[in-house]
């Protein structure tokens, strides 16, 4: 099958007026696909973002980010004009163009020589359409129960947009979970039982960033939510249907503690 180029789906005029923004992870672990995902004033601060030098220094931005699941692709996250500086910061808006795509058009893109903000006209022609999406990106789809292995900032979008994927599937089971801190080398293990489901356990996480557990209560209160974002992944030791004896996962909870030593010095749990 022929491939199919951006420059054959989208004409954007004088390319000379734009450079491209190929957004990837930042220092603090953020990966841009899940900030467009959770929160799109966020997204729109990464286009807005200087720095030491003036990157954006032509009339429009168009905007990418790495979308880290497949290699060499990227997803397209707008166009924005170049307004000014303000304080340090380009005020930036987002215009109209190729505004369907938004969110929704997959480029395969090798980035060359690590240069996150080349000139539109070196870089245009070598797009490729990977795929056009039904509907704007708003998180990673369910893996199944068994694979599950997320960060903390997929987490965050999944429960902000409410994935119905995910939803469904993880409020109609009980389970006992493993939350790893990738940074530290502990782990605490927890379980969701009653009523709640799973869903509504995670979801504490992503409200609070440490689900009222002492040792991440502590944790969360020094350094800030960020950590977790950072640091934090989750993964789904055990499922269970919602029939199944708390009694029974609680002491699973208790078994998976035990076998991955994540109390005292090796892990988050006190008891």
């Amino acid at each position: 099958m022929a491939e199919i180029y951006l420059r054959d789906i989208l004409n954007l005029g004088d390319l000379n007026a734009f450079k491209a923004h190929c957004a990837v992870r930042n220092d603090y672990g953020d990966q841009p696909l899940d900030v467009f995902a959770r929160d799109r004033s966020e997204w729109h601060g990464w286009n807005a973002y200087k720095g030491q030098r003036d990157d954006f220094n032509r009339k429009y931005i168009f905007s990418l980010m790495s979308f880290y699941h497949e290699v060499d692709t990227w997803l397209f996250g707008g166009v924005y004009e170049v307004k000014g500086i303000t304080d340090g910061t380009y005020d930036v808006a987002l215009i109209d163009v190729a505004e369907e795509y938004i969110g929704r058009l997959k480029l395969k893109f090798r980035l060359p020589y690590r240069n996150r903000r080349p000139k539109l006209e070196n870089c245009f022609d070598d797009f490729v359409v990977s795929e056009i999406l039904p509907e704007q990106y708003t998180g990673q789809e369910f893996v199944g129960f068994d694979s599950i292995d997320i960060s903390y900032g997929q987490l965050e979008a999944i429960v902000k947009n409410q994935k119905s994927d995910w939803r469904g599937a993880l409020q109609n089971v009980k389970g006992v979970y493993l939350i790893t801190d990738v940074s530290a080398g502990k782990r605490y293990v927890g379980s969701a039982y009653g009523d709640a489901g799973v869903w509504a356990r995670w979801s504490c996480y992503v409200e609070t960033g440490h689900g009222y557990n002492d040792e991440l209560t502590k944790l969360i209160a020094e350094k800030g939510m960020g950590y977790a974002r950072q640091h934090f992944r989750f993964s789904l030791l055990e499922f269970r249907p919602m029939s199944f004896d708390d009694r029974l996962l609680i002491e699973r909870e208790g078994y998976w503690k035990q076998v991955l030593l994540t109390r005292g010095q090796w892990g988050y749990n006190k008891n």
